[in-house]
């Protein structure tokens, strides 16, 4: 097995719940309206730090798709899919799209253990 390289994201990014490695940004999210069989997932336009199943038909509530489970390239766990292709026509917007499981990941956003609040707040000695 050769190196692994992990790309590091910038901004706001949901991670593995494993592992804690980033898998895709905030920004890429596109749909927080999908279910799996183990609850609600996220609909994003990318993903990074992830390795595919083979691809095969699978019969999803919104009609036979093309889909390959998506794993994380850490820990190896299973963290969605990837839509691969859609046969009806007003599916096809999801191809090359990734569905991650929202059991399976957390966001990584503030971490409240270092996060410093920096609003303007009024302390006791500035009552008027």
């Amino acid at each position: 097995m050769g190196r692994l390289f992990v790309v590091d994201l910038e901004g706001r990014s949901y991670n593995c719940k494993f592992c804690k490695t980033q898998l895709t940004l905030a920004d890429d999210l596109v749909s927080k309206a999908f279910h799996c069989r183990r609850g609600k997932a996220y609909l994003f336009s990318n993903a990074v730090n992830i390795t595919f199943g083979p691809g095969e038909e699978r019969m999803m509530l919104s009609g036979m798709h093309t889909v390959a489970d998506i794993f994380c390239c850490c820990c190896g766990q299973i963290v969605g899919w990837k839509y691969e292709a859609a046969h009806e026509k007003s599916q096809k917007y999801k191809e090359g799209k990734f569905v991650l499981e929202r059991g399976r990941i957390i966001d990584g956003g503030v971490d409240s253990e270092f996060y410093i609040d920096t609003r303007p707040t009024i302390s006791d000695g500035e009552d008027a």
